[in-house]
């Protein structure tokens, strides 16, 4: 039996798991108040804050560090790399304090769980890991390329849940995971959509710069006319950012990143929630459809994961625009933690081998 400590820092919360092998024993989600995250400039300042409230949960369950046989962060904004479980070492901890590719609190989960390995004697200290981290990068050569030679598409997307619905979904239908080609769109507080083909996300829109517009990030928009939104002076840098990555979509429209609250106002006859509405089901189903093409079409079916595929009314109007490209499979919600606690597993179960993170 192995014992299993899994670790998920978010922007406003941390995720704690214990599993034994594959069974979740203990879990908890410890949402932080606004004010207790404001006296810090980044989210590099929070790790003594983040790295406390995990010992204080492993306290309250009376167990030791050394009992663990290995400890799982969350994957942070590495530059680029493949998809697999990472053994988290000095290089990749110095990475994640100075080299990543955007300031988010996932960047502290190798950093904690390599930090707590440390309190362990080396003899009984436990293996550290991180899982299919945001920056995982399995681009075609040509889906980097833009219309401008100064611009290159990057590869971040919601690759931990994404890969681990794929494996669920071939695991049901009995198929290959290293044959099998899904179109996933998974749908949260961002939206990623990525033909996977064998697993790997050989394209996907960068929810923060393009795609579909979400409950709170613009998605793609007009270039020139954003350039002049730029320089019309009504906005700093950081505004504009802030604007496009948490102040867009469904919030800009209707002030609101509820997407029940925004159904509901629909049963109403709110006429302007359902046009807003509509318009983000468009924009899903023509990503969907255009990341189709990428495979020619050929593939074993459409997966919708992620927060937002929990409600019916979004999936059946989904459904009504792509079922045409092939079967649709829903596996709501983001399985995150079991994502994060499976991909070590397989590791220490000798079904994969761990990757030595070395930077680039």
């Amino acid at each position: 039996m192995f014992l299993i400590l899994v670790v998920n820092p978010g922007s406003t919360s941390t995720k704690l798991s214990v599993y034994e092998d594959d069974k979740e024993i203990f879990s908890e989600n410890i949402v932080h108040k606004p004010s207790d995250l404001a006296v810090f400039s980044s989210s590099l300042d929070q790790l003594d804050y983040r790295t406390f409230i995990v010992e204080e949960f492993i306290k309250r369950l009376n167990i030791n560090l050394k009992d663990f046989s290995v400890l799982v962060g969350r994957g942070g904004a590495l530059p680029p790399l493949p998809g697999g479980t990472y053994i988290v070492n000095e290089k990749m901890v110095e990475d994640l304090k100075y080299r990543t590719q955007a300031d988010h609190p996932s960047n502290l989960g190798g950093l904690i769980v390599y930090y707590l390995s440390l309190k362990v004697n080396k003899d009984r200290r436990p293996l550290v890991f991180i899982v299919d981290p945001v920056s995982v990068d399995e681009f075609e050569p040509v889906a980097y390329i833009t219309g401008l030679s100064e611009i290159k598409r990057k590869c971040l997307s919601h690759s931990l849940n994404m890969k681990a619905v794929v494996r669920e979904a071939c695991k049901d239908l009995a198929v290959s995971y290293e044959n099998s080609k899904f179109i996933v769109a998974h749908l949260g507080s961002g939206i990623s959509v990525s033909p996977m083909v064998g697993g790997r996300i050989i394209d996907v829109n960068n929810a923060n710069e393009g795609g579909p517009f979400s409950c709170d990030r613009a998605g793609a928009l007009p270039s020139v006319s954003l350039v002049s939104l730029c320089f019309s002076g009504a906005y700093t840098r950081e505004e504009l950012i802030k604007k496009l990555t948490t102040e867009g979509g469904l919030y800009a429209h209707l002030r609101t990143k509820d997407l029940r609250e925004v159904e509901n106002r629909i049963k109403e006859g709110d006429r302007k929630a359902k046009l807003i509405y509509d318009a983000l089901v468009y924009q899903i189903a023509k990503e969907i459809g255009a990341m189709a093409t990428v495979i020619d079409g050929h593939i074993d079916g459409i997966i919708i994961t992620g927060g937002m595929s929990f409600s019916n009314y979004l999936i059946e109007k989904i459904k009504k625009k792509v079922s045409f490209l092939g079967k649709i499979y829903v596996y709501p919600g983001e399985e995150e933690m079991k994502a994060l606690a499976l991909g070590a597993l397989r590791v220490i179960k000798g079904e994969e081998e761990a990757i030595i993170y070395g930077g680039v």
